[in-house]
């Protein structure tokens, strides 16, 4: 079967290759199982898949989600390929989306609002996930990286988080600033001395991790009116703020982690107001100038 394919053979092999291993585990048991889960390898057609790749646009999600469904299916028949499980890869050939994942969709100051106004309502069941999506906001985070923090990670004395190489996508530690905001996060969680992780499912006895927010972002942002806001998206908002409150690209570099400074510049959004104070200090430095 296709699920027995793609769970036994490839998510296995990426558990203990890749770090993206949860994302692929959630693609699988929401979506890619429920499709294909009874579908016999040899049976699996370059049509299906085309039809079930277009079936997720219509649902919703982002060109590049779409697209990750695809790879894994890809991989997951590449494998077995080369297990000789099947002689060749009916799905090779399914053309992905390619969205340019490089575009910045960041929100206006009234956008913000609407958006902080949802995520401060209160709702016990979703309130975990709220705390992680104003987590990322307030920090510049990765998704993976917010919910695989845990608390040994988080130094309060010197407000900061540190990010292990096992959960950063540079594979290199990184510490981030903590800032009040994020800070008051973190004190109404109450996992602190519960638990190692920061973020806990509701699920099962409420000790296990949180492995996604997906559900609940879907709701937050259509709520907030923002339905095509991706969370990755807060994480470009978090480097505009940074920018438009006068810090350097050098600064910004560091704190989302970044090793090449262009892709850092992508976030350098600055505002209208930034760019004409800007052009008024050089103003001011030659109305000084002439005077002396």
């Amino acid at each position: 079967m296709v699920a027995d394919a793609t769970q036994d053979y490839y998510a296995q092999h990426s558990q203990k290759h890749l770090r993206s291993f949860g994302n692929l585990e959630e693609m699988h048991r929401l979506r890619i199982s429920p499709k294909f889960g009874n579908l016999a390898l040899n049976k699996f057609t370059r049509h299906a898949v085309q039809l079930f790749h277009n079936e997720l646009r219509d649902e919703g999600l982002a060109p590049a989600t779409c697209d990750h469904h695809l790879k894994f299916i890809r991989q997951a028949l590449n494998l077995a390929v080369e297990w000789d499980l099947i002689e060749t890869n009916p799905v090779s050939k399914v053309k992905l989306f390619h969205e340019d994942n490089r575009e910045e969709r960041l929100m206006t100051d009234e956008e913000l609002k609407r958006l902080i106004s949802e995520l401060n309502k209160p709702d016990k069941r979703r309130k975990v996930p709220h705390s992680v999506i104003k987590f990322l906001l307030f920090t510049g985070a990765r998704v993976n990286e917010a919910l695989n923090a845990r608390w040994e990670d988080i130094n309060r004395d010197n407000r900061t988080w540190l990010i292990q190489a096992t959960n950063s996508k540079s594979k290199r530690r990184r510490s981030v600033p903590l800032n009040d905001a994020a800070l008051e996060v973190l004190d109404n969680l109450g996992t602190d001395g519960n638990s190692d992780w920061l973020f806990l499912s509701s699920r099962g006895d409420g000790t296990e991790r949180l492995t996604t927010i997906s559900k609940t972002w879907q709701k937050i942002r259509q709520d907030a009116g923002l339905p095509n806001l991706r969370l990755h998206d807060l994480r470009h908002m978090h480097a505009s703020m940074l920018i438009n409150s006068g810090q350097s690209l050098y600064v910004v570099q560091q704190i989302l982690g970044h090793s090449d400074p262009s892709v850092t510049q992508r976030y350098a959004h600055l505002s209208t107001d930034t760019l004409q104070q800007a052009a008024n200090s050089v103003g001011a430095y030659l109305d000084k100038a002439l005077k002396e």
